[in-house]
């Protein structure tokens, strides 16, 4: 239980009682990121649902805020981030890690974080009333990524990249994997995209970044969640 409050704490805005952990209670929180998910998906599904009867843009609206004050913009920050850093990766890792750590957003930043949010306003807008449940579990099965980029793929610096691997094993992947499929298959087979989306960023990871960092994980749960939004949309 400790370590799902630690992942809630962590991944979402929920008002919650302060728990003791240590370091290796904190890394095993990365277990339970897909369950932190749910409440995330609530939050997005509900009001989405709610209004978008009454209009489809004022329920997209209203999920896509519920997204951001959910999370906090956390992994907006990280892809944000992530922009700014691949826009300096060619000038060496040490350059590369400066601009990832500084707290000044730059210009790559502004455009990707304004496309994002515009792409899942838009998606959210052309999903299918009837697609709610599947609308629920998006950031769930987006959430057990970062399992596997942890697992494969060597960290880009110490920070929380490195603190998240010792807490997971390929076991955890194994059954968290099985469990997406099991509930693509009764909801939506279209989100089975979350593998070929998972693997794509991690070699883009690993390519043009070199490893993984917080800024990584957070960067690649928002663009996962924009490609099972799309798949959700291209197999209505």
């Amino acid at each position: 239980m400790k370590h799902l409050v630690l992942a809630l704490q962590f991944l979402t805005r929920l008002p919650l009682p302060p728990v003791e952990a240590d370091a290796r209670d904190f890394a095993a929180a990365m277990r339970w990121f897909p369950v932190a998910g749910l409440a995330v998906g609530a939050t997005v599904a509900m009001p989405w649902w709610l209004l978008y009867a009454r209009d489809p843009w004022l329920g997209a609206l209203a999920g896509l805020t519920g997204w951001v004050a959910m999370t906090g913009a956390l992994h907006l920050d990280g892809l944000g981030d992530v922009a700014d850093g691949a826009g300096a990766a060619h000038r060496g890792r040490e350059r590369l890690s400066a601009v990832m750590a500084d707290p000044h957003v730059g210009s790559f930043a502004v455009v990707v974080i304004v496309l994002q949010l515009i792409a899942k306003l838009v998606l959210l807008h052309a999903i299918p009333a009837d697609k709610v449940a599947a609308l629920v579990v998006v950031p769930v099965l987006a959430r057990i990524a970062p399992i596997a980029w942890s697992l494969f793929l060597p960290p880009l610096h110490d920070g929380l990249g490195t603190r998240f691997r010792s807490g997971v094993g390929r076991w955890h992947l194994a059954v968290w994997a099985t469990m997406a499929i099991g509930i693509a298959s009764a909801l939506a087979p279209a989100l089975l995209v979350l593998f070929p989306a998972a693997a794509i960023w991690g070699l883009w990871l690993k390519t043009r970044l070199g490893g993984i960092s917080g800024d990584g994980h957070g960067a690649g749960i928002e663009l996962v969640e924009t490609a099972l939004l799309l798949a959700l949309v291209l197999g209505a």
